[in-house]
């Protein structure tokens, strides 16, 4: 187990940890030092072969008082990922090896959480069986975006015929909007920018707060320097502004943070000064 949230154990599922792309790809207006910028906040973020940033991917299982809930399921196997050879094709047991990990086999899962559909954080919402994806989570309600999942299906991408639509055509799928609650302890929590329906998720249960950031940032550096776009954000600016109130909402409330890129352990607190913040690692 990663942590506890009152009521809530939270556990890590981490389907890959390995170089990326370099991080002055990655954050295109941080400037030519974003390199250093991002290793004095987290030592060792910067692979020293590659000199690209060291990217987990993982998702978080939250098992609930009343429900076992998987927030975004990774890059998946079997995918169509070309442009992203690390990603392409993969055949590798560690995303559902830490579920049984964590005492559950995917039929426990009662509900899965898109933070938005991108391709490492809807891979395992399906599986590849005799030539036929299925839904990975047999009993499971997926809850995705409706502006992302509207923008996939227009675009015809094999992310959404892969990851998207075999969950939707087998009647598992729930496409919300705004603010969505599923049950007492988790809120779906509109954080557009990064994708025009991305959301980050808070936990409360105990009279304790988390957030699980999903990619409203990807660097713990973007705490300090949170003006830096991220090259996939499909609204730079509007994740700009996004990534500003988090801060603020995160510092006043002093909520645990889950960074679902950060670098490992991706468990700390947001310090804010003013309008500077700090990242406080656990």
């Amino acid at each position: 187990m990663l942590c506890r949230i009152g009521e809530v154990e939270v556990w890590r599922l981490l389907d890959i940890l390995g170089p990326f792309l370099a991080p002055e790809e990655l954050f295109p207006n941080a400037g030519p030092d974003v390199a250093r910028l991002i290793e004095e906040d987290a030592p060792g973020s910067i692979c020293p072969e590659t000199g690209r940033l060291i990217l987990p991917v993982q998702g978080f299982l939250l098992k609930t008082p009343t429900a076992n809930v998987l927030v975004d399921s990774c890059v998946g196997n079997d995918k169509d990922l070309p442009r992203l050879p690390a990603w392409h094709k993969r055949a590798d047991d560690r995303f559902l090896s830490a579920l049984t990990a964590a005492g559950l086999a995917p039929g426990d899962v009662d509900y899965v959480l898109c933070t938005h559909l991108h391709a490492d954080h809807v891979g395992w919402n399906t599986r590849l069986v005799d030539g036929r994806w299925i839904p990975t989570f047999p009993n499971a309600r997926y809850l995705m975006p409706e502006a992302d999942e509207a923008h996939h299906r227009e675009s015809g991408s094999s992310l959404y015929t892969e990851s998207v639509l075999p969950v939707i055509a087998a009647g598992q799928a729930e496409l919300v909007s705004g603010p969505h609650a599923l049950g007492a302890e988790i809120t779906l929590h509109p954080a557009p920018g990064h994708t025009a329906g991305h959301c980050a998720i808070l936990v409360r249960s105990g009279g304790r707060e988390a957030l699980i950031t999903g990619d409203a940032l990807h660097s713990t550096a973007q705490c300090r320097h949170p003006h830096w776009h991220f090259k996939f954000d499909s609204d730079p600016e509007k994740a700009e502004a996004t990534r500003k109130t988090l801060l603020a909402e995160t510092a006043e409330a002093r909520r645990l943070v889950l960074g679902s890129h950060f670098t490992l352990p991706s468990l700390g607190h947001v310090e804010a000064k003013g309008d500077v913040f700090r990242w406080k690692p656990l």
